[in-house]
């Protein structure tokens, strides 16, 4: 399998970084508040589905502790009558301590079935949301922030572990209140009608503060997520941060989200204490008149003093549902994270498998461009570009820093797809290929390779695991580096962790990594730009027989790489401007300035051709 298997490197063109800090992940996490407890409701109706037979178990152990609740007071009413009227007591105990027993052992299970399914639903939800960001690709970078991913695998999928438990002890409150109102008014009708007068005004308080609570719980999430980006932000500038002495200032910036999180979670308890106190109230008063009710009715002659105590008991139980305010809270934040990990799930991916796909045939790696338009942001970055790559040529791609280089290359291997125009290989369509097949064709090397494996041996096979030490060495002489991986501690085994690499030794594993992938078209998107230039030249030559008779692209920012090539394709304001050798373009001053304006660039003489040949020469 080919390098192109993994996840594509971060682009060396600045108009494919994600806006620094606050942008992306704040406007993903901007969303209306109804609709993300939708979508969150929608999730986690599809857990429920998917994960029925530990629920139902759940929900089973749940029944059997309400039931043996509601049975309770009736055993102490019988066991309180038996006292003052003579009955058989020893029954009566008996039956109340079986009562006890299996309301303790339902309790237990119910304890274990709930943290069950609560790790499967979150084990459920990450293991979906790290594979659609992992899709989304480099679109989704730009528009979800990685501290606010982060977030999201975190906290918003990790809420959702208590969701079993809350829902099956939320409807067990009400089925026990419910049983609770009708043993009231088995007992005594009056004594049921006193307790659904404090019906109504219980659900409407639970009704205000859903509707008050899901802005402020969907904001503050959303705060949480936005300190994160910038932390991770700061965390790869820190180098930066300390040479420039500003920690102090980047501690404010990264901080400044607390002041709205703050005011977010400030109106959260705002609307919990206006519905709690009353609540709170509401449930003792019922309590006092039920009781009052019965004392009455017992005076009468109507109830018995054991009856008044299973009572007292079942208005106890019936006024717990107060309790479900705390339920419902907790059910509010389960459908706002929730929503926040649908939002990830329903974004469009980058690129979307054919319904239909073709097969490659054998070809040498003709690769064509036709009016390819790709847009970012709202800003067209490619406009109608064109372009033949000879099979077999080495092309360099030059272009000033932001006009679209990155974007480009990443239209071949379909990390992303243009929003108009077609790119095809040997003729065929790429987005009609297979993703595989594809990947089989076309391998990347990446200004900064990732770190993906446990070893330096599993970095250079991490898209062909299965590959040999010989052929694992083998690329990395290629690619002028097994010098010094030997010189590590543990040479191609030495943890990735432990391995101290400088930029240009971790390009030189990127291009190793590349070189034992079997494709016919590699591109290098400035996979050389870390490197010295004798350390380029010497690599340029060692790819030189890997690369005979395939097709490469390079995105090039020094003279002496364009040189090399066979052809350059120049490219300017979203269209190729010229493809020809670098030494008939050299003349244009406007040519010339494209690699002034580039770090390592030079406005000096060109480098003869013939200093180096290209891979496709």
């Amino acid at each position: 399998m080919p390098l192109t298997s993994a996840p594509a490197d971060p682009p060396a063109d600045p108009v494919d970084e994600p806006v620094n800090g606050a942008g992306p992940g704040s406007r993903a996490g901007a969303a209306d508040p109804v609709a993300l407890r939708r979508d969150g409701r929608r999730l986690l109706r599809a857990a429920v589905r998917r994960f029925r037979g530990p629920l139902a178990l759940l929900a089973a152990l749940t029944a059997v502790r309400a039931a043996s609740m509601l049975a309770m007071p009736a055993m102490l009413a019988k066991a309180v009558d038996a006292v003052r009227g003579g009955g058989d007591l020893t029954a009566a105990v008996a039956g109340l301590a079986l009562v006890l027993a299996v309301g303790a052992a339902a309790e237990a299970g119910e304890e274990l079935a709930g943290t069950y399914c609560g790790s499967r639903i979150t084990a459920w939800l990450r293991h979906r949301l790290i594979g659609r960001v992992l899709e989304l690709g480099e679109p989704g970078r730009r528009r979800f922030a990685t501290g606010d991913v982060l977030s999201r695998l975190t906290e918003s999928a990790g809420g959702p572990a208590s969701f079993p438990t809350l829902l099956v002890s939320g409807a067990a409150t009400l089925a026990t209140t419910a049983g609770a109102v009708v043993a009231l008014a088995l007992i005594d009708w009056t004594l049921a009608v006193a307790f659904v007068l404090g019906v109504p005004p219980a659900v409407l308080a639970l009704r205000v503060f859903v509707a008050k609570a899901s802005e402020p719980f969907a904001e503050y999430q959303r705060h949480q997520a936005e300190i994160g980006t910038r932390l991770l932000d700061a965390r790869q500038g820190a180098r930066t941060i300390r040479a420039a002495g500003t920690a102090d200032r980047e501690i404010r910036r990264i901080l400044l989200p607390l002041l709205p999180l703050g005011a977010a979670g400030r109106r959260t308890w705002a609307v919990q204490g206006q519905v709690g106190w009353r609540l709170s109230l509401l449930a003792p008063l019922l309590q006092i008149v039920v009781v009052g009710v019965a004392g009455v009715r017992l005076a009468a002659g109507d109830v018995t003093a054991g009856g008044l105590v299973a009572a007292a008991s079942y208005t106890s139980m019936a006024a717990g549902a107060a309790a479900l305010f705390d339920t419902f809270v907790a059910l509010l934040n389960c459908e706002v994270g929730a929503g926040r990990v649908a939002e990830v799930l329903d974004a469009a991916p980058a690129v979307r498998p054919p319904e239909r796909p073709v097969p490659l045939p054998d070809g040498p790696g003709a690769l064509r461009l036709r009016q390819v338009t790709v847009r970012v942001g709202g800003r067209t970055v490619l406009d109608g570009l064109d372009l033949a790559v000879p099979p077999g040529a080495a092309v360099a791609l030059v272009g000033a820093s932001g006009t679209g280089k990155s974007v480009l290359v990443s239209t071949i291997g379909r990390l992303l797809d243009p929003d108009e125009g077609r790119v095809e290989l040997d003729g065929v369509p790429v987005a009609d290929v297979a993703l595989p097949r594809l990947r089989l064709a076309v391998a990347y090397a990446f200004e900064r390779p990732a770190l993906l494996g446990a070893t330096v041996h599993d970095m250079i096979a991490y898209a062909r695991p299965g590959a040999t030490r010989a052929e694992v060495r083998g690329a990395a002489r290629t690619a002028a580096a097994d010098g010094f991986v030997q010189a590590l501690p543990a040479g191609y085994d030495t943890p990735l962790a432990e391995a101290p690499l400088s930029g240009g030794e971790l390009q030189r594993l990127g291009l190793a990594r590349a070189a034992l992938a079997d494709a016919r078209l590699l591109v290098l998107d400035d996979a050389t730009s870390s490197l010295d230039t004798a350390t380029e030249m010497r690599v340029t030559l060692a790819l030189r027989e890997i690369l005979d008779g395939r097709t490469s692209l390079v995105v090039a920012r020094r003279p002496a790489t364009a040189a090399r090539a066979d052809l350059v394709a120049w490219l300017d304001s979203g269209r190729i401007r010229a493809l020809a050798p670098h030494a008939e373009l050299w003349p244009d001053p406007r040519y010339r300035a494209v690699f002034a304006a580039e770090p390592g660039g030079s406005p000096g003489a060109p480098a003869p051709c013939t200093a180096a040949p290209g891979p496709g020469t």
